[in-house]
């Protein structure tokens, strides 16, 4: 038998070598599909945890409303027989000129807040509307002190507690520490109230600038 020299002995199984590695990339490929495929449950799975945490969710708001609610029906079973039934529109809230920073127990020091807060109806009449306020004290002059020099909350239980009336004014009366240095007292500082009446639901806001006052 005569052999082609320039013929490789193993020139016919090169076909055969490549069919098998072609075979075996189909095999892997094949393998890393199932692997990487969701299955139907685990997609079940997260559909469920997420209709979980929107109703979570909505339970915690509803709870929040809840919580508002008993709030403002336990401020408005405080007020006088009838007062409740009475029908009036909050118009806004207004914090009166006597306002200020006073030397309440005559030490030479002025480390007490006072607010005059008032709430007016549609025809500008103050009103003893139910309600919570929130107090801020602002230093916006001078940029080496804090901006927000105290902030108050005060709920409508106390607030019931706080009504100050004379026989030519009525408003709630607020007092709240503030041990102030000198250099702050001697500048303009700016008073914020934001009230929230619970009859109506409307939230109202005043802001004045406190004028340095002559030291004690």
């Amino acid at each position: 038998m005569v052999c082609n020299r320039n013929e490789s002995p193993r020139s016919s199984d090169r076909p055969r070598g490549r069919s098998t590695l072609l075979l075996l990339g189909a095999a892997l490929l094949a393998g890393c599909g199932i692997h990487s495929e969701v299955k139907p449950w685990e997609v079940e799975i997260r559909d469920l945890q997420r209709e979980k945490a929107q109703l979570a969710g909505r339970l915690e708001q509803c709870q929040v409303l809840l919580e508002q609610m008993k709030t403002q029906t336990q401020a408005l079973g405080a007020l006088p027989a009838g007062a409740a039934r009475e029908i009036y529109g909050l118009s806004s809230v207004k914090i009166t000129r006597f306002s200020g920073i006073y030397d309440k127990d005559y030490d030479g020091k002025r480390e007490k807040l006072v607010v005059y807060l008032a709430p007016t109806d549609q025809a500008g009449d103050v009103v003893k509307a139910p309600g919570s306020v929130s107090i801020q004290l602002w230093s916006l002059n001078d940029p080496n002190a804090p901006l927000a020099l105290g902030r108050w909350q005060v709920a409508p239980e106390e607030m019931g507690k706080l009504w100050f009336s004379t026989v030519t004014s009525a408003s709630y009366r607020l007092m709240f520490d503030v041990p102030l240095t000198p250099e702050l007292l001697a500048q303009d500082l700016t008073l914020n109230a934001t009230f929230a009446d619970y009859l109506s639901g409307r939230i109202v806001t005043d802001q004045v600038v406190l004028k340095p006052r002559p030291a004690p």
